[in-house]
């Protein structure tokens, strides 16, 4: 199952010209700067902008089609729409404002004591939305919006009002939120540490084009996008617990066809879990080193190298079997290590820099 979207839209100052198609379920993360057109996007998917032209289809359910005269009115959409600010019933209880989303729907696969559960909102079900916290506000807005038995989940921005702390709050129950229910998510943002905490797909989006889109861990780790230019760029791998050395105080995680050592995790065998490897943290070797205190010397092949002027550094690429890793080095190293596409090298990092993320 798949979800798919090709809109062209003109509005004064810019004009979309936006296609991409994402595996279903699972949340796709439409990533990039503000005005970039991602939320116009949730607009037309939801139904509440007509685009001057568009194909909509959700899991084989054709929601709009501006060529074939096919616009499905946004009731009929069966979509679940959460915004950045909650947009609570102010003189209803946390309950009430639950149950509103389930009363003009017949009863579903989304039962409302599992979503109480699944987003530890029981202890506020008497409370009205003026006592909560800005996370359990949002919190509760994304249990309304599932009790309305939704075939596709839209949330535009639904952490932005959040401080930090707020954000850390709600990020474990987006987490649970996205394994636990079989339900495609299109989901806006342009904060990193949601992106890699929560995306399956993502589509790179600036000025109103697509720049990339495809698995997270396929396009966090290309050196020729926009993302490798951040001081925060790296990559991302889906990786299983292989083994826990207590003696050691050592994790063994295997992912993109390579092996990674951290410190001693609380997972089982065989667990899933992403990692987030910082390119700044990413030393490069030409040979193995004779002794030196990192765990990780993990072998792989150039595949690009992208110059940051800005920097004076160069992003390089670095493929491995199934994935990828990135550096950020000065142009001096690639020529004395002799890089180039199709180089062999090490990748050599330390096993406290790599950062250990949910499933």
């Amino acid at each position: 199952m798949t979800f798919s979207l090709s809109l062209r839209h003109r509005f004064p100052s810019i004009q979309l010209d936006i296609a991409f198609e994402v595996p279903s379920p699972g949340v796709t993360v439409l990533f990039g700067p503000s005005g970039a057109g991602k939320s116009t996007i949730i607009n037309a998917a939801a139904g509440l902008l007509r685009p001057d032209a568009c194909r909509i289809e959700a899991d084989g359910k054709v929601l709009a089609d501006t060529r074939a005269g096919v616009w499905l009115p946004p009731e009929r959409r069966r979509t679940g729409l959460v915004f950045q600010d909650s947009r609570l019933f102010p003189h209803m209880s946390v309950a009430t404002n639950l149950r509103f989303g389930m009363r003009r729907v017949a009863p579903g696969a989304i039962r409302f004591d599992e979503i109480v559960d699944l987003l530890g909102i029981g202890a506020l079900l008497d409370r009205r939305p003026h006592t909560l916290s800005g996370g359990e506000r949002q919190r509760v807005a994304i249990g309304r919006a599932l009790l309305a038995q939704p075939h596709l989940l839209l949330m535009d921005e639904p952490l932005a009002s959040l401080d930090a702390a707020r954000k850390a709050e709600i990020l474990p129950y987006l987490t649970r939120l996205k394994t636990a229910l079989n339900l495609p998510i299109v989901y806006v943002t342009h904060a990193l540490d949601e992106l890699v905490r929560l995306a399956d797909s993502m589509v790179l989006i600036d000025a109103g084009q697509v720049v990339a889109h495809g698995s997270v861990s396929e396009v966090a780790s290309r050196a020729d996008l926009p993302l490798a230019r951040r001081d925060d760029a790296g990559a991302l791998l889906l990786c299983r617990v292989e083994e826990n050395d207590t003696r050691r105080e050592l994790t063994r995680l295997e992912g993109g066809g390579a092996t990674f050592w951290v410190p001693l995790l609380d997972l089982p065998a065989r667990a899933g879990c992403r990692i987030r490897v910082p390119a700044r943290e990413v030393i490069l070797a030409s040979r193995p080193p004779d002794a030196i205190s990192l765990h990780n010397v993990v072998p792989g092949i150039v595949r690009r190298i992208a110059d940051d002027g800005f920097r004076h550094s160069v992003v390089v690429e670095i493929g491995l079997p199934s994935g990828g890793l990135l550096s950020r080095v000065t142009p001096d190293a690639v020529v004395r290590l002799g890089l180039a596409p199709g180089s062999p090298v090490l990748a050599l990092i330390k096993s406290t820099s790599i950062e250990v993320l949910g499933d």
